[in-house]
């Protein structure tokens, strides 16, 4: 004798089995809600700093657009192996963290720096005259796109990396460390996932050629 549930009972069973499994949510243009791939695009809203995912097409129509409402976030990540800082000179900073970064903000004016933290991203006092001695130092900085690009400084551990980065790129590193953040000291974990990003932005960032101002300081 068969055992077999009724056809009915084994189709109810076959849809709660395809309810339980885990669905990957397709991300969507937040513009034209076209599907679009794991590596995309974004965009910067200059009011809020924030993100937007978007198709190529829709970013491509704010490329090189000033003043607008949106930025688009370059792609690239440009390491600086010949950076200018000294020890003292980043004391100067009083930044609560060995990992911080830096970027120009057009509607106040100025050189934000902000450090990852299990609270998110943090901005910190930037002592008046810092950024311009940092500048003049390193002429790679002048360079920068204002809002969307920033100063990465990786000073963990004795590390010294620096690099300019995608705003997009910095917000990833602060969102890892919020999320995998544990206790007061952070946990095995987010220090091992911050090797892993920084390893990873190695791999794919590309090195600028030198300045003569900076060739002289090598």
């Amino acid at each position: 004798m068969s055992h077999q549930p009724p056809p009915r009972i084994e189709t109810a069973i076959a849809m709660l089995r395809r309810m339980a499994r885990p669905r990957v949510a397709a991300e969507r243009c937040e513009f034209c809600n076209a599907a679009i791939a794991s590596t995309h695009r974004h965009l910067l809203e200059a009011a809020t700093r924030k993100i937007t995912c978007a198709c190529d097409p829709c970013a491509m129509r704010f490329q090189d657009v000033v003043g607008g409402r949106f930025k688009l976030v370059p792609r690239d990540v440009r390491s600086l192996p010949a950076f200018q800082l000294t020890d003292n000179q980043w004391e100067g900073f009083a930044l609560p963290i060995n990992l911080t970064f830096f970027y120009r903000d057009t509607r106040v004016g100025r050189v934000i720096a902000m450090y990852p933290s299990p609270a998110g991203a943090t901005e910190s006092l930037l002592p008046a005259g810092n950024w311009e001695g940092l500048e003049a130092d390193n002429p790679a900085l002048a360079g920068m796109e204002p809002d969307v690009e920033a100063l990465l400084v990786n000073r963990i551990v004795g590390a010294r990396e620096y690099f300019i980065a995608p705003m997009d790129v910095c917000y990833e590193l602060t969102g890892l460390i919020r999320m995998h953040w544990r206790g007061l000291s952070g946990g095995e974990e987010v220090w091992q996932k911050i090797d892993n990003f920084f390893a990873a932005l190695r791999e794919k960032a590309v090195s600028p050629a030198a300045s003569p101002a900076e060739a002289f300081h090598a």
